[in-house]
């Protein structure tokens, strides 16, 4: 059974800003970006000449036959199960508009659009709270037996906690929709926990992004893997040629062996420079991380991290803020990895911040 802690109605909680992303973090002043997630460095130029090539291609409508065909290659599966969208962001309203569901729940701390968009679609959203103490580990069996949709990132943002395939294959059941939201997912090596491939699981939707690894925010492309049914009733919901010829061209390139090789080199670089800052963390007395975090990403906690959050844009760097997250409060953080001399620049930061807001870094 859920206590109260773990399991409640999301429309009774209005503490939580669900509409704030970290890109609001960093649009004013000239900071050093540790607030968004996308991969320093990116788009490649390799990937921004595909791009501009596909734009002398735009009096025609967009063709979506070649980029479905290649994410569909890319995971092994039939083209029928996969759905081509103007980023995961879309395809989270497609999902709330376009199934049916009584009792969605979403498992938080994770990404809020999901729920912001099951809200705005008129659903009642109820909440599985995970908890730090817990290490924010998914146990399947807080979600509710009765929920014909369940909604969860893997690995999570914003606690980068990598939950085990088999762990949320579990969670499936005759008559449930389970969303796995893998927009992370090829930031960690070798994707040990991934679902994206698996047609064996009941109900199980995967979806996937390109915004990170490859820098395409501005371009907005993403898909869904599922039944294809599933996928029907998504495409039914969505307008015509919903992903621009330059975002399909953008997939297609992301799919070729080429990019899944450079998208694996830049995932083992992000988890030694993850390590290079969690070590770094860890020298502070008053910072406590999760850990077991195996994103492009950490979340900290620190009191009155608020204040020192202001503290670090006055000295140049740009944190994501935690309290926005349900189940986190004003004293979490979310720090993006960045290269070494980011990091060691952005330590000497906090240290410096921590001190102007009253708290005693402990160096080691």
């Amino acid at each position: 059974m859920n206590s109260p802690a773990d399991f409640h109605d999301g429309f009774r909680d209005d503490f939580h800003d669900l509409r704030h992303h970290g890109d609001a973090e960093v649009r004013d002043g000239r900071l050093t970006d540790l607030a968004v997630n996308v991969r320093a460095g990116t788009p490649p130029v390799w990937l921004r000449e595909r791009i501009a090539e596909s734009l002398l291609s735009l009096a025609a409508y967009p063709d979506g036959r070649a980029a479905r065909e290649a994410v569909a290659a890319r995971h092994g599966l039939p083209v029928e199960r996969v759905l081509l969208t103007a980023g995961a962001a879309e395809a989270f309203v497609l999902l709330a508009r376009g199934l049916r569901a009584s009792r969605p729940v979403v498992v938080h701390p994770q990404f809020t659009e999901p729920e912001a968009a099951l809200r705005d679609a008129g659903h009642a959203v109820e909440r599985v709270l995970l908890r730090a103490e817990d290490g924010f580990r998914l146990d399947p069996a807080l979600v509710p037996e009765s929920a014909d949709l369940v909604i969860v990132g893997n690995p999570t943002n914003p606690t980068s906690v990598l939950h085990p395939a088999d762990d949320l294959a579990r969670l499936a059941r005759p008559g449930r929709i389970l969303v796995v939201d893998e927009a992370f997912m090829d930031a960690v090596p070798g994707e040990p926990e991934a679902l994206a491939p698996r047609t064996d699981v009941p109900g199980l939707v995967v979806l996937r992004s390109l915004t990170k690894t490859w820098g395409l925010a501005g371009l907005r492309i993403g898909y869904v893997l599922a039944a294809p049914e599933t996928i029907a009733d998504l495409e039914r919901a969505q307008p015509l040629w919903p992903v621009a010829t330059p975002a399909l061209a953008a997939a297609e390139a992301c799919m070729s062996p080429r990019a899944l090789a450079e998208a694996g080199a830049a995932a083992d670089r992000i988890a030694a420079d993850r390590a290079h800052l969690l070590a770094g963390l860890a020298e502070f007395d008053e910072v406590r991380t999760v850990t077991e975090a195996e994103g492009p990403f950490v979340l900290v906690r620190i009191e009155r991290a608020d204040e020192v959050r202001g503290r670090l844009r006055t000295l140049g760097f740009a944190a994501r803020r935690g309290d926005t997250f349900p189940g986190l409060d004003r004293h979490w953080l979310r720090l993006a990895v960045r290269d070494r001399p980011t990091t060691n620049r952005f330590l000497q930061a906090l240290d410096q911040a921590l001190t102007g807001v009253g708290a005693t870094a402990v160096r080691g």
